[in-house]
């Protein structure tokens, strides 16, 4: 596990570093090409550059965010609760995560990508 994120997880409550190990390591293990790192203080995968996912502490649990996940038509997700075209899901335990469901959003993540390193550049033109 990357060092920053590690310490991410370690400075989590115990229900939440539960939360965030299992998720590193299901994301880690299905998005194998992709490079992860702290980015805006949350752990964070990007594919070519683009972000697309991550999770971050919440008051109301931890939130496993898609950048592109508003495309995935997935009624568990919650869709712009960031912003762009993300959608997220928050959780308060362990118990909640459903490891079938985050395989399936991690393998849409991986082909349902807005082009958000170079959003800007469009805007522009």
């Amino acid at each position: 596990m990357n060092k920053e994120i590690q310490k991410y997880n370690e400075s989590q409550s115990t229900t939440d570093q539960e939360i965030c190990d299992l998720l590193f390591y299901e994301i880690n293990r299905n998005l194998t090409e992709a490079e992860n790192k702290i980015w805006h203080a949350h752990p964070v995968w990007f594919l070519e550059g683009n972000p697309i996912v991550g999770y971050s502490k919440l008051k109301a649990g931890i939130r496993l965010m898609f950048w592109s996940g508003a495309d995935f038509n997935e009624s568990d997700l919650k869709i712009n609760t960031g912003k762009f075209k993300d959608a997220s899901i928050t959780y308060t335990a362990i118990e909640q995560i459903n490891r079938d469901d985050l395989f399936r959003w991690i393998e849409k993540s991986r082909t349902i990508q807005w082009d958000y390193k170079n959003i800007v550049k469009y805007k522009l033109s």
